[in-house]
């Protein structure tokens, strides 16, 4: 979208977190959407002007994991196609690993929101939206060497955070951009509460081990349970009020 990296970098200023890398897919202009509230928050930004500023994602993913001396946790709260070229990328001179050789050596853990893994599954989001996440979900899936927790649809949708805050936070503005004033479902932060909390039954939720994996065309996923799978989804423990507190009370 046309203010995707001036408004992550505005977002991350107005709450002083400066210099951290921004990298942009600049060929995935199918996902659709011109949101409100990127604009707002572009009027933060103060190093970078358009998309073409920021990194190319795949160069930084193989930087990041080349350059670290121990292995590091991915959180992954939107499409997944650059993580699956990261998988399918070959040696070069960041660094002489492959991608899935990469991660295996540099990643303890991927969190993941996507999916729905309930006993009514269907499509998600994140997995179904294009023909380019329903291969790269398909791929991701089937060859990625490292453990893998999905907070999928069901988990969050019912869970509304954001209402509670001040009128006249930022935050709070761009939920009223989106048409939300009330707050909204909670998939992404719970993820990323999840994953700071690195824990999942810490964290309020029982967990299927297994195997999931995604139709690469119609982006449906299913899973196949197995106690020593190197995947698992979470499922929720506590009432919606329990994850919606702890969320509101750090927002």
């Amino acid at each position: 979208m046309e203010h995707s990296v001036t408004s992550l970098e505005g977002f991350l200023n107005s709450d002083e977190v400066y210099d951290i890398p921004i990298a942009i897919d600049l060929d995935a202009t199918d996902f659709g959407g011109n949101p409100s509230y990127q604009k707002r928050l572009s009027l933060f930004a103060k190093k970078y002007y358009s998309n073409a500023d920021a990194e190319d994602p795949l160069k930084l993913y193989r930087k990041i994991l080349a350059n670290t001396d121990s292995p590091i946790e991915l959180i992954e709260i939107g499409y997944p196609q650059v993580l699956t070229a990261l998988l399918q990328s070959k040696p070069d001179d960041i660094s002489e690993l492959d991608g899935v050789e990469l991660l295996k050596n540099k990643v303890s853990k991927i969190w993941m929101m996507a999916g729905k893994w309930d006993k009514n599954p269907k499509k998600e989001n994140n997995f179904a939206r294009n023909r380019r996440s329903r291969v790269a979900a398909n791929i991701f899936c089937d060859i990625c060497p490292v453990p893998i927790t999905f907070l999928g649809w069901e988990v969050g949708a019912s869970v509304i955070t954001g209402g509670n805050l001040d009128k006249n936070d930022p935050l709070y503005l761009l939920l009223c951009d989106h048409g939300s004033s009330d707050g909204r479902s909670s998939w992404d932060p719970m993820l990323c509460l999840l994953a700071l909390i690195g824990d999942e039954e810490k964290a309020g939720y029982s967990v299927v081990h297994g195997k999931g994996s995604v139709d690469a065309t119609t982006g449906e996923n299913c899973f196949v349970s197995n106690p020593n799978g190197l995947h698992a989804y979470v499922v929720k423990e506590k009432e919606d009020s329990y994850y919606a507190d702890a969320i509101n009370k750090l927002i």
